[in-house]
């Protein structure tokens, strides 16, 4: 029987992932003239590589594209300040699952982004803890930000259920021996989910898989 649920936070939580998508076209195109296709986005995403490669690639200087990717930082806060990030009821599933189960929360987000992004909605008054970037030394697919999570719990990894929607997010889980449930989304849709559990299209779902 599981007691314990450790959801990942962009995309399965909050509505993030677009935001950062158009974050990283606007850093590419201002300060390097380079486009960013979705689908290209995605293949970049689903390999686990990076953005900046296309810069790297033109001959782009180190020192530039650090300072482009300090701007798609600012870009992004921005954006998470200015826009509707909330999915649609999204905390009454929350408050209905905290009745039954203890929750935390598992990014591999900055604690400055996930402060921005939760302010005043709320979803963390649902969680007994949260985990972010700077609490690990190994970030997803690294199994240790979900063995952290159980750590804090005090449970057994068989008690618990982890909520993903990347592939990186699933490989973490996996490689902890933790159950692990993948929201589709459109950003990690091609992605290889075969050591998935199970699938749902919404949280609205995840209380029946528990059941």
């Amino acid at each position: 029987m599981k007691k314990y649920i450790l959801f990942d936070n962009d995309g399965v939580l909050v509505h993030t992932e677009p935001l950062y998508f158009k974050a990283n076209i606007m850093a590419l195109k201002e300060h390097f003239d380079l486009s960013l296709e979705f689908d290209e986005y995605m293949k970049i995403m689903s390999e686990g590589t990076t953005v900046w490669q296309k810069a790297i690639d033109k001959g782009f200087l180190q020192k530039d594209i650090i300072y482009a990717r300090e701007k798609r930082n600012e870009y992004y806060q921005e954006f998470l300040r200015s826009e509707n990030i909330l999915i649609h009821g999204v905390k009454d599933i929350l408050k209905e699952l905290s009745k039954n189960y203890k929750m935390g929360i598992v990014t591999t987000s900055r604690r400055v982004d996930f402060e921005i992004i939760h302010k005043n909605l709320g979803i963390v008054d649902f969680m007994d803890f949260v985990l972010c970037e700077e609490d690990y030394e190994f970030a997803k697919p690294h199994p240790q930000p979900y063995l952290k999570g159980l750590e804090i719990f005090g449970a057994n990894k068989n008690e618990a259920i982890v909520v993903e929607d990347s592939k990186r997010g699933l490989t973490s889980a996996y490689k902890a021996g933790i159950e692990c449930v993948i929201v589709k989304n459109e950003f990690t849709i091609t992605q290889d989910f075969s050591q998935a559990t199970y699938f749902i299209d919404s949280l609205k779902e995840l209380e029946a898989i528990l059941n």
